[in-house]
């Protein structure tokens, strides 16, 4: 290829992140938060995008979760004091509002349809630099990463587009402007690992937290760990994953409790569905599990025994 060809596919790609950048930039915000612990107010910051003109913002729930003070900078410099609307910490995303109207908003794009060596492109303010860029690629999609809460968000992207502290809850796009993810974890002591929570998530989560402050979910009240079943065990017992989740406590008054499930017991299916893991009846006791009457089946005493269970949800509301 000839020193021109290299050059005008150079330009190519300039002009397409410059462009891209050039729509998004507006409307990403730099989070200053206010907290008070251990008796003395400490400073952070992170950062956020507009997705909607009368002044809703995306970010990290980690970003502002706690905060007793939040305020808004805007590319042009403006101040605006936030509101926390709802933040969900099992996905790391929290809407927070600037009361005001016409602004711009960020389009929003579709994580399913990324691919591997797409590039990338995150805007957030690291260390505080406001409205800093960094591209890369698509690294890889449908990764898992726990939330600082425990539970597992799914089909995390991961880019090599550079990300620091401060980078947190800014948008991550595409060339065309979409934004694809919130950008919301790095790997410390690695290079160019680096992780978005999808958008397709997000628009699952936003609406909720715009209704009711908190995402909603199915709570068995048992706490359990994974344990490996040996494969003659597991076809004797007619268990299709050679995993399931042995039950260590069961709350008092809970829902499992209800239920019949006891200590000790193996939990193997909830409503028709192999469960290998913790993880996996996570993401089963969704908001539609909440009230409705749902079989169980767990291995006892080296039987199995199917028993029914109605989850509830035990987060108490917000006060917005």
């Amino acid at each position: 290829m000839s020193e021109t060809s290299d050059i005008g596919l150079l330009d190519a790609y300039s002009r397409a992140v410059v462009a891209a950048v050039e729509t998004v930039n507006p409307c990403v915000v730099h989070i200053q938060v206010g907290a008070r612990r251990a008796g003395r107010e400490q400073e952070g910051s992170g950062s956020g995008f507009i997705f909607a003109p009368d002044g809703f913002v995306l970010t990290n729930s980690h970003v502002v979760r706690g905060a007793s003070r939040l305020e808004a900078v805007l590319e042009d410099g403006r101040r605006f004091p936030v509101d926390l609307v709802g933040d969900d910490p099992d996905t790391d995303l929290a809407v927070v509002r600037i009361h005001e109207s016409g602004l711009p908003a960020a389009r929003l794009g579709d994580s399913d349809t990324l691919r591997p060596g797409q590039v990338a492109i995150a805007i957030g303010n690291p260390l505080g630099f406001q409205c800093t860029v960094t591209a890369g690629v698509v690294s890889a999609v449908g990764r898992s990463l726990r939330s600082e809460s425990g539970r597992l968000i799914d089909n995390v992207i991961q880019t090599d587009a550079a990300l620091n502290p401060g980078n947190s809850g800014g948008p991550l796009i595409t060339t065309r402007g979409e934004v694809v993810g919130v950008n919301t974890a790095i790997i410390l002591g690695a290079q160019g690992l680096c992780f978005s929570t999808p958008i397709n998530t997000a628009q699952y989560v936003v609406p909720r937290l715009i209704r009711d402050g908190r995402i909603h979910r199915g709570w068995l009240g048992i706490a359990g760990q994974n344990l490996k079943v040996s494969p003659h065990a597991s076809h004797l017992l007619g268990i299709d994953k050679e995993q399931g989740v042995l039950v260590t406590s069961v709350e008092p008054r809970s829902p499992a409790e209800r239920a019949g499930i006891q200590e000790r017991d193996l939990v193997v299916e909830f409503d028709g569905r192999p469960v290998s893991s913790v993880d996996d009846l996570h993401r089963q006791l969704t908001e539609e599990r909440i009230g409705r009457r749902t079989p169980i089946v767990v291995v006892r005493h080296s039987e199995r025994v199917t028993l029914s269970a109605v989850p509830s949800d035990p987060t108490p509301p917000i006060n917005n």
